[in-house]
C-alpha cells in the first residue's frame, strides 16, 4: 500500500478543504511547487494532485500543476477541474503519469474507454466520490443516483486502470471513517482501488493496510501532524 501525500491547490496556493466546501479552505503554504518537492525529499513515491479552483469552476491552475511537475521527479496523480477529454489529454502531455476522470468520466463514459486505448490504462484513474452512499460528481456539490460499487464495475469494463475512492462524508473532519463503503467496492471491482478520506491517525493507516487498497492519500493529518509521514510509511 502506498501512502500518498495531497497537494490540493486554490488560487496559487496549497489549500485544505472540509469535505469540499468552498469558503472552509484553510491555507497551508504558498508554494505548492515546494510542498510538493519537501514530500519527496521525506520518502513520498508519489504526489496527490487536485486542482481545487478547476473542480469548483474557478480558475484552472496549471501554471502551479507545471512548477509541481518542475520541482519532483516521482511520479504526480492529478484531478480536479478535468471537464472534457482535451483536458485529460493535455495534463497527460505535460507529464501528470496519472489522469484521475470524475465529472467527465461520470457523464461521458467514452472517454474513459478512448483514454484508456490511447494511454494505457494504468494512467487512467476514474474519481468515485461517495456521500451518503451516493456518487457525486461537480466538485461534490451534486449527487447522483448511482453508488460507487455499480460505477466501478461499469469503469472497468470500460478500461480504466484504478479507481480513487474518496468518502466524502468523512473528508477533512480528522475523525476516522467507516471502512464498510471501501470494504463493498473492493468487493465489487478487481482493479486497483486508492483510498482517501477521514484517514486521520496511524491506527488508520494500519487499518487500511490490512485490506487490498493500492493507496491511501492522507492531507490534513499530514499538514496538522496527526500523522507523521515517516511512521506512515511503515505500512507500505
Amino acid at each position: 500500500m502506498m501512502v500518498i501525500p495531497a497537494v490540493d491547490i486554490k488560487n496559487g496556493k496549497c489549500v485544505q478543504l472540509v469535505q469540499g466546501k468552498p469558503g472552509t479552505e484553510q491555507v497551508i503554504l504558498e508554494d505548492p511547487a515546494k510542498i510538493a518537492r519537501q514530500w519527496e525529499d521525506r520518502g513520498a513515491r508519489m504526489i496527490h494532485v487536485i486542482d481545487l479552483g478547476g473542480a469548483l469552476g474557478e480558475s484552472k491552475n496549471l501554471e502551479i500543476v507545471r512548477e509541481i511537475l518542475d520541482s519532483v521527479s516521482i511520479p504526480i496523480q492529478m484531478g480536479g477541474g478535468i471537464r472534457t477529454k482535451e483536458d485529460a489529454l493535455n495534463l497527460l502531455d505535460m507529464g501528470i503519469d496519472k489522469v484521475i476522470l470524475g465529472t467527465v468520466a461520470m457523464e461521458n463514459h467514452g472517454v474513459v474507454k478512448d483514454l484508456s486505448n490511447s494511454f494505457g490504462k494504468e494512467r487512467i484513474l476514474v474519481a468515485l466520490d461517495s456521500k451518503d452512499s451516493q456518487v457525486v460528481v461537480r466538485g461534490w456539490t451534486e449527487k447522483t443516483d448511482r453508488t460507487a460499487p455499480e460505477m466501478g464495475k461499469i469503469f472497468e469494463r470500460l478500461g480504466a486502470g484504478g479507481i480513487l475512492f474518496t468518502n466524502v462524508d468523512y473528508e477533512g473532519l480528522m475523525k476516522g471513517f467507516s471502512l464498510k463503503p471501501l470494504e463493498e467496492l473492493l468487493k465489487a471491482v478487481h482493479m486497483p482501488v486508492i483510498y482517501s478520506g477521514g484517514v486521520s491517525t496511524l491506527e488508520d493507516v494500519e487499518q487500511l493496510s490490512k485490506t487490498r487498497v493500492k493507496g491511501v492519500v492522507i492531507g490534513s493529518a499530514l499538514y496538522k501532524g496527526n500523522i507523521k509521514f515517516e511512521k506512515a510509511l511503515e505500512y507500505e
